[in-house]
């Protein structure tokens, strides 16, 4: 929740400071792809040290990576220079290269594998609700205080979460017992490669969620775009609201939901509605039809990633949570790298009616394609008893 707050006021901050000093859409997304970038060049060393280290460790020295991360926002605001904001999007980038997998890594060794859907679904809704009150909070701020006050409020949350991280007691041991020799914990990143073809449904879910990311890495110039489009500032925040407050709603319903669908359906399923919300946006100058589109996508989302997130818990081996988890984060990053430009040049040729309509259609393609590929190979989504000690998979 803490962390939540920090950065959502803080991307809140990055968007009004990027409205203000950078005109073209396609140099907004290449000034933003630039952390992304550090953080992909970074994964394969995050992967290795966190599966070598202690969790908790990693989360501290991550925490601290972020506080310095906003010195380097404040001194962008006071002078006026992109290139502060830059120096801080690269930081705080680097202290998530490391920060979420090893957090990723921590859950599956303090939950029961029975709990870890429930587990996810309530984490998600803990980041979802800070999201929503951190928006709205900057929304607020932005109105009556200055821009630069919502970095000192991140800056108190990120040092409120250090204090908090420093209280945590992990077992760490849990995660090497299932390691025969510890083997598995002190290879090389590559080694993630051959257990992704020993476990085909975790790379099957792992491509699965590449399809979301054509929606959520141009969330923000999407939002942006619509707030030029209806001329009002307020809809950024009721966008943010909308999607949050869905979220929250499925990932509590796909509780429910697992006990009717199995977890092929549900992954499919809301991939396709994914799409439908990019349809919706055709519409965007109609406000009941936006926000409807962001529920939509809300929605979809609170049921898809903790679906998928227990396939990577339950089926991937404990002893290359690190790297896998790194691994993950360095393939959404690529992803987001490639939809963030591809967004900015699509919004500044096309305009945002054009780029949704593509960005469905591509989505829809991806769901059918990834679904007869997944009945071609015969690969089941669904969790087996029985899994493989890491020493065989190497």
């Amino acid at each position: 929740m803490i962390a939540g707050l920090g950065l959502w006021t803080g991307i809140i901050g990055n968007l009004e400071f990027l409205q203000e000093k950078v005109p073209s859409d396609f140099v907004k997304a290449l000034i933003l792809s630039i952390g992304l970038l550090a953080g992909i060049i970074a994964g394969p060393l995050a992967g290795r040290i966190i599966d070598q280290s202690k969790k908790k460790t990693i989360l501290i020295v991550a925490g601290f990576g972020r506080l310095v991360s906003v010195i380097f926002m404040l001194l962008a605001i006071s002078t006026g220079s992109v290139w502060w904001m830059v120096a801080f999007i690269i930081t705080i980038q680097l202290a998530a290269t490391f920060y979420f997998p090893a957090l990723q890594s921590t859950i599956p060794l303090i939950v029961k594998d029975e709990d870890l859907l429930t587990m996810n679904g309530m984490h998600m809704n803990v980041a979802t609700i800070a999201r929503v009150a951190g928006t709205a909070l900057a929304g607020v701020m932005l109105v009556y205080w200055s821009l630069a006050s919502l970095y000192w409020v991140s800056m108190v949350a990120y040092a409120l979460l250090l204090g908090f991280t420093m209280l945590l007691r992990i077992d760490e041991e849990k995660g090497r017992r299932v390691d025969e020799g510890g083997k598995g914990s002190k290879g090389s990143f590559i080694e993630v490669f051959p257990v992704l073809k020993a476990f085909p449904a975790v790379g099957m879910t792992l491509i699965m969620t590449m399809i979301p990311l054509l929606f959520i890495g141009s969330f923000n110039l999407i939002v942006i775009n619509i707030s030029e489009i209806q001329d009002s500032s307020t809809i950024k925040g009721w966008i943010y609201t909308f999607e949050g407050i869905a979220f929250m709603i499925g990932s509590f319903a796909v509780k429910l939901i697992t006990r009717k669908w199995k977890t092929t359906v549900i992954l499919f399923f809301f991939a396709s509605m994914v799409a439908v919300a990019e349809f919706m946006l055709y519409f965007a100058h109609n406000i009941v039809l936006t926000l409807g589109a962001f529920a939509v996508l809300g929605f979809a989302l609170g049921c898809f990633f903790p679906t998928a997130m227990v396939i990577f818990q339950k089926q991937m081996p404990k002893a290359y949570h690190g790297r896998f988890f790194s691994f993950r984060n360095m393939l959404e990053r690529v992803m987001f790298q490639i939809v963030l430009l591809s967004a900015g040049a699509f919004l500044d040729i096309l305009g945002l009616q054009t780029m949704v309509i593509i960005f469905g259609m591509i989505s829809l393609s991806l769901t059918l394609l990834f679904f007869i590929q997944m009945k071609r190979r015969n690969i089941i989504l669904e969790h087996q008893a029985k899994t493989e000690p890491a020493a065989e998979i190497i």
